[in-house]
């Protein structure tokens, strides 16, 4: 969901922003550019070898930086970054109206072409996972394997979590609670500057979180870029309380049986942005998939728990 919300996938490469980064790939084994695609010129880099594995980042809003928490599994996959039209090195659109999920689907498109691939494998968190359902749903013929990595189905879900973490942040929090609710009855909304920036200041980690400290360790580093325009026009202008815009239309429910690639669906325990609760229920609209909750995990399992996602991610993609 909203990263920058998560802002806790902190691992990001040395490359993007000239920052030193302890452990992570080196310099040179990180290739980007960017590409023309549908009338835009889009950042891609990829890291590693193999089959191509597309990562696309949440939000909806972020870049592709967090997702270098994935580098990992560059041992054993190409890693395929993207930044979508408005986030990180990639084009600003003169419309907001222009960003919308339907153009993040089609973009991944335009980049498996000018990449030449004939098929990929895809892996969308948060945010990330409903562009990547709705890719493999639209073009399940150049998809090998999908990866739900702490995602969601449908819009009640993205409502039923945003009801939930804020049903902490008033009773843990009540005097921020306060002030925020000050501003709301004067009419502010979350995209006004002044609540955006007091909503800002709930401790995201906390409803994120199986360990709060497992996610500052890679603040410590470089954290990725977050455009608010892209996130207030897809998921609508009070989006930390009512989504609307193009979330309040998404829904794959009906559709994830149909799908006839291997899919992989991870949760984590205790992910409060998006609760196991709900997350279970994909067991019910893809029975066939494989689905794993990672118990010591919050919403980024590649962080609290890497070594345990990435063997699970490399011998799913291997089948």
């Amino acid at each position: 969901m909203r990263n920058k919300i998560i802002s806790l996938v902190i691992f990001i490469s040395a490359f993007y922003l000239g920052c030193d980064i302890p452990n992570s790939k080196v310099e040179d084994e990180i290739h980007g550019r960017l590409i023309e695609v549908n009338g835009h010129k889009l950042w891609v880099e990829t890291l590693g070898k193999g089959a191509p594995l597309f990562l696309i980042a949440g939000g909806p809003g972020m870049s592709h930086a967090g997702m270098h928490s994935f580098d990992g599994l560059s041992d054993s996959s190409m890693l395929v970054f993207i930044d979508n039209f408005g986030r990180g090195k990639s084009d600003r659109a003169t419309s907001s109206a222009e960003y919308s999920i339907d153009n993040d689907v089609s973009d991944v498109e335009g980049i498996r072409k000018a990449l030449g691939f004939e098929k990929i494998n895809i892996l969308g968190h948060s945010y990330g996972s409903a562009v990547a359902q709705l890719y493999a749903i639209k073009y399940g013929e150049n998809v090998d394997h999908l990866i739900v990595a702490n995602g969601f189905y449908n819009c009640e879900m993205w409502q039923d979590n945003n009801d939930s973490w804020n049903f902490i942040f008033s009773h843990q929090f009540p005097e921020l609670w306060d002030s925020l609710m000050v501003l709301r009855s004067k009419g502010f909304r979350s995209s006004d500057p002044a609540h955006d920036e007091l909503y800002n200041q709930f401790p995201m980690d906390m409803v994120q979180s199986y360990c709060p400290t497992n996610n500052f360790k890679h603040r410590k580093s470089c954290e990725s870029t977050f455009n608010n325009e892209v996130y207030y026009q897809i998921a609508g202008p009070d989006a930390d309380f009512y989504v609307s815009g193009d979330i309040s239309k998404f829904d794959v429910t009906g559709d994830l049986s149909k799908l006839e690639m291997p899919m992989l669906i991870i949760a984590g325990r205790y992910d409060r942005a998006l609760n196991p609760k709900y997350s279970l229920e994909y067991k019910k609209f893809c029975p066939r998939a494989k689905f794993v909750m990672f118990e010591y995990s919050g919403h980024n399992p590649q962080i609290e728990e890497p070594e345990l996602e990435f063997r699970l991610i490399d011998s799913f993609l291997s089948n």
